[in-house]
């Protein structure tokens, strides 16, 4: 036996309805909702019902589409005459959604391609994501099952983002302990060389994300720079009482807020060092990736028909990656240490390889 639901709840049986099986490109008619409330939701109503909750859901704010059409109608008046009435037909009801199916399609992907949320949490937030759209996307979204177990190994990093977040509003410190692999392949406590368990006592500005990973941008509080942690590999984190150290404080920011845009452009690989003038030579099928990396502010420059130098803003240990990740396609000009450092590496890596 159905339960007969109150009538109070017809408004909200509509709406869900609205919810689970409209679209631009799924519609339904007053006679295809009443059909639905008596087979699923087990309330007999009549047209006039739906239509009349209908324009109360619109009347409250709901984004609700309809065609509206026009059938004239013949009436007897007292007098035995017929008369022809214009009678307005609602039809082809749709909830227009805040998200379309390409832009959660697009979330749902986020989620799935980053390696640092837990499984368990990353599926919650998948369907949650579903729920906001109907049961024909529902339907399409089928590679959740081929989601791979535990892409990290720890599992607080939603807490994490939270107490960090706290932080940052509240202008307060955070100590917490940092995780390394061992190699068991299992995340274990940083140590100190004597064993002991490390600390860290931080004044947090911001959080960001690089390449699916999760940094949190802070200030090492006995140093004067910044330092860039992973906040997946942060644990046993806890808010402190004592105010964190004003960004503009620090002799690195030279008295100016942070800019995350710049910040990120600038450290394309996260390592925290100071950032520096650099000009470097490439082949010019790699002008696309040092695009992609170093964003649009780099400048282009001696262009030739098989290279061309781009002059940049960079973190320098960034840099000094980039150039040994796409060796030989890219040479360092400037500045002079930078140079250095390379040739020595490319000596070292010379006499390391030429005996193998």
């Amino acid at each position: 036996m159905y339960t007969v639901q109150p009538k109070k709840l017809l408004i909200m049986n509509i709406l869900d309805i609205l919810k689970k099986y409209t679209d631009a490109d799924h519609r339904l008619s007053q006679k295809d909702i009443c059909d639905i409330l008596k087979n699923e939701y087990s309330m007999s109503v009549d047209r006039k019902s739906v239509k009349r909750n209908l324009m109360n859901l619109i009347d409250f704010g709901f984004d609700i589409e309809y065609s509206e059409s026009i059938r004239m109608i013949k009436n007897r008046n007292t007098t035995g005459s017929e008369t022809e009435d214009e009678s307005y037909i609602l039809s082809d009801f749709y909830l227009n959604r805040e998200f379309s199916d390409s832009e959660l399609r697009l979330l749902i992907d986020g989620l799935l391609f980053s390696k640092h949320i837990p499984y368990s949490q990353c599926k919650k937030l998948i369907s949650k994501l579903e729920g906001l759209s109907n049961i024909y996307f529902r339907s399409r979204v089928k590679h959740i099952a081929t989601f791979p177990q535990d892409t990290t190994d720890n599992k607080q990093l939603f807490y994490n983002i939270e107490i960090i977040d706290e932080a940052i509003t509240k202008k307060r410190k955070i100590a917490f302990k940092y995780l390394e692999y061992g190699t068991d392949k299992n995340m274990h406590i940083k140590k100190r060389p004597d064993g002991s368990v490390r600390t860290y006592i931080i004044n947090p500005y911001q959080m960001s994300a690089k390449e699916g990973k999760y940094y949190l941008i802070c200030n090492y509080d006995k140093y004067d720079d910044i330092s860039n942690y992973r906040i997946d590999r942060i644990c046993d984190i806890e808010l402190l009482d004592e105010p964190a150290k004003p960004f503009e404080s620090l002799t690195w920011s030279d008295g100016a807020p942070l800019d995350l845009h710049t910040y990120m452009t600038e450290h394309i690989y996260m390592y925290s060092s100071t950032n520096t003038r650099v000009k470097f030579r490439i082949t010019k099928p790699m002008i696309s990736d040092v695009i992609d990396i170093f964003g649009k502010n780099v400048q282009f420059s001696d262009e030739t028909e098989t290279h061309v130098i781009v002059s940049a803003n960079v973190n320098e240990m960034a840099m000094e990656q980039f150039a040994k990740s796409y060796a030989p396609d890219v040479v360092v000009l400037e500045p002079t240490e930078l140079v250095d450092k390379m040739k020595k590496w490319l000596e070292k890596a010379w006499e390391i390889y030429k005996n193998i």
